[in-house]
């Protein structure tokens, strides 16, 4: 048997132990100090993300800080098989995959008329018989602005609005766009878009790279977008000033069936960009069409499916990848902190924790 050790060596030993503990966790502080920004208050982090998009449309409780205005949709995916070559997500085994979706327009503010912004969203969640998910959130334009977090940001602070006006400061606007050539592209689509009557005539693009890998461990890279069925405008439901009509045209369309969306995955070729959203790759790269996204009827955000979902782009199933785009982690970053703020938040709201009351009205 080892012999004992003299209480001075106990002493020693255990001292040399409490010290690496105190180490340890010094180590795990200062690691979540730096993620979490304490230690570099001039780091960009999800936090001042999310805060600055509070700074510009204010603060509604228990509403996502971003796409605030939105309406769930439920319906499922039939696949056709034509993505099993490239992936081998179970999602695109033939067969139907049932989801669970939501509709929205950019912007913090859930009472914002719906011809704010001539940019719509749709973001899907996948539940697979398999347990695992996928979620992707796409939006009605083919590129995004800027290629990075930090670029992001600096452009939700160039278009905070000024307090004394209400509006954001054009100088300070114009010198980011000038600061930043790469939002050309976007630029120029949103020259020419329009609020459009419908959700269901909107083309949604996946805006960033992802990667998939089929059953022999082949990576592909792809991109891909929801184009829809419908193209006419379809309904009055817009008619007469009412600033909720995406909802009541689409409620008013479901109700005569079934809406269809074709999923199409576009394959990369060696150079295309996979780590910037701002550029499109060449329209002769090849597409397929994986199958049919079929939404069958919607509910309200406030008591529907959707309210607690949070979309985050990176939870994906076995067979999807992300890219090197670096705006995937920040959005899924930013979604879990939007997440954490307004689930917070319902669960203190006066009443039941699904009420969202309009704030009164200002003169």
């Amino acid at each position: 048997m080892q012999e004992e050790l003299s209480a001075p060596e106990r002493r020693k030993g255990n001292m040399g132990s409490w010290a690496l503990i105190v180490a340890v966790i010094a180590l795990v502080v200062a690691a979540f100090g730096y993620v979490g920004g304490w230690l570099a208050p001039h780091r960009l982090t999800p936090k001042r993300i999310v805060d600055q998009l509070q700074d510009n449309a204010g603060t509604f409780a228990g509403y996502r800080r971003n796409h605030a205005k939105g309406v769930c949709v439920v319906g499922y995916f039939q696949s056709n098989g034509q993505a099993q070559a490239y992936s081998d997500a179970q999602v695109f085994a033939p067969g139907r995959t049932p989801l669970v979706g939501r509709f929205a327009i950019p912007g913090g503010n859930p009472y914002a008329p719906d011809s704010s912004v001539p940019i719509r969203s749709m973001a899907l969640r996948f539940a697979q018989a398999n347990g695992q998910q996928w979620r992707t959130g796409m939006n009605s334009m083919p590129v995004f602005p800027v290629s990075t977090p930090q670029a992001f940001y600096d452009q939700l602070k160039a278009q905070q609005p000024d307090p004394a006006t209400g509006k954001p400061d054009p100088a300070k606007v114009a010198a980011f766009f000038a600061a930043h050539p790469e939002t050309a592209a976007f630029r120029a689509w949103a020259k020419t878009a329009k609020p459009s009557a419908s959700f269901a005539t909107e083309n949604y693009w996946s805006l960033d790279a992802f990667v998939f890998t089929n059953s022999a461990g082949k990576r592909q890279a792809v991109r891909w977008r929801m184009v829809p069925e419908a193209t006419d405008t379809g309904s009055d439901a817009g008619s007469g000033g009412n600033p909720d009509y995406l909802a009541s045209d689409l409620a008013q369309r479901l109700s005569q069936g079934p809406l269809h969306w074709h999923l199409l995955v576009t394959l990369a070729q060696p150079g295309d960009p996979t780590h910037d959203a701002t550029k499109e790759w060449p329209a002769d790269r090849q597409t397929i069409d994986a199958g049919t996204l079929v939404l069958e009827h919607t509910e309200p955000q406030e008591s529907g499916p959707c309210r607690d979902i949070n979309y985050d782009p990176l939870v994906l199933p076995d067979g999807i990848e992300a890219s090197d785009d670096p705006l995937l982690p920040a959005r899924s970053a930013a979604y879990a902190d939007s997440y954490l703020r307004r689930t917070s938040e319902e669960a203190h709201l006066p009443g039941a924790a699904v009420a969202h009351p309009k704030p009164e009205a200002k003169p």
